[in-house]
């Protein structure tokens, strides 16, 4: 008769240890989806901005991305919207009376069919909001003319700027290109908290 070789006492302690390690060290990671939120607001962030530029391209007439501020922080922003802008306006502040928004026919009820994108209410993206978004010179939108360049409320070419996006302990930095409106995302989760001001930067306190 064969004889069939089995596992000894002391690879099954092995083999058990390993697998304990294994979820020692992955389970935290999984149980913690506030980075995973973060990026999903990345992603739809960085698809909105990439949409509006097809949309003035596609229509050939300016297309902006206003930041909507958080009445309750000041210089942080609870979502964006996407509005269509004539070239006599470029210079006019957003109203969200009168503003001419891009129609979006998946916007949730109360939106009125209008391209508003409020990531704080929304649950899908846990905690994240918009930190700081600082373009063309420091404004709060970023402006596609009808070729898809940047232009800023003068209508000159884009300087570009950055945009970061926090949620729980994650964080994201978009910089905008200038004139072309190229993005890049940068993982700043290590970096430390900035509170922007007028005159500069100022370290979060207990930030670290």
């Amino acid at each position: 008769m064969r004889r069939t070789r089995g596992y000894t006492l002391i690879e099954l302690i092995l083999v058990i240890g390993i697998l304990g390690l294994a979820g020692a060290l992955l389970v935290p990671v999984l149980g913690d989806r506030g980075d995973f939120d973060t990026q999903a607001a990345v992603r739809r962030l960085v698809a909105d901005i990439t949409f509006a530029q097809s949309d003035a391209l596609a229509n050939q007439e300016p297309r902006r991305l206003v930041f909507l501020p958080d009445p309750a922080a000041e210089g942080q922003f609870i979502g964006w919207c996407i509005v269509k802008v004539r070239e006599s306006d470029l210079a006019n502040e957003y109203d969200p009376d009168t503003a001419n928004y891009v129609s979006d026919p998946l916007a949730p009820k109360g939106a009125n069919g209008h391209y508003i994108v409020n990531i704080v209410d929304d649950e899908r993206f846990g905690e994240a909001f918009v930190a700081s978004a600082e373009l063309d010179g420091g404004s709060p939108f970023i402006t596609f003319d009808e070729l898809g360049g940047t232009i800023t409320a003068g209508n000159e070419p884009g300087t570009g700027g950055e945009i970061v996006i926090r949620g729980g302990s994650s964080g994201y930095r978009i910089s905008v290109d200038g004139v072309t409106g190229r993005l890049s995302v940068t993982d700043i989760t290590l970096e430390t908290p900035e509170l922007e001001t007028g005159g500069g930067s100022i370290t979060l306190p207990g930030a670290g």
